[in-house]
């Protein structure tokens, strides 16, 4: 986690913006925002477990950096265990947030920008204590 407060205060901007920003575009993270996963716990394991692939090249890293333009999408083999079967009746009602965009049919989902904080949907948090806990 320092590691990614240090990149996200080199970056420029608000550090706590781009810390957030940073946490939010994980590999995990994306996965469980499509809704491909139930909580972010869930979604590192699926992703850990081999069953994503990032514009078509198999990754298993949960804190593996997406980019804008990326497309997530669950593995040709891993869409006929039951599991993802029932996800994808899931998914045709669900709404995901606006820098992402899901397609169901494919079981895939792209990147479409960076969010902004506004875009961020967490609890409201101080970021400044957590930039002043890390820049020690």
């Amino acid at each position: 986690f320092s590691k990614t407060f240090e990149d996200a205060s080199r970056q420029p901007g608000v550090t706590g913006e781009n810390l957030l920003r940073m946490l939010e575009m994980r590999l995990d993270n994306v996965v469980y925002r499509l809704g491909f996963a139930d909580s972010r716990r869930q979604a590192r394991q699926i992703v850990r477990h081999g069953h994503f692939v990032v514009n078509g090249r198999k990754t298993d890293i949960p804190s593996y950096s997406v980019k804008p333009g990326d497309v997530i999408s669950v593995k040709p083999g891993s869409r006929e265990k039951e599991y993802f079967k029932t996800v994808a009746e899931v998914l045709k009602t669900r709404q995901v947030p606006d820098w992402l965009t899901l397609d169901v049919n494919a079981m895939s989902g792209r990147v479409v920008a960076p969010p902004t904080r506004d875009q961020i949907d967490m609890p409201p948090i101080n970021e400044s204590l957590i930039i002043e806990f890390y820049s020690r």
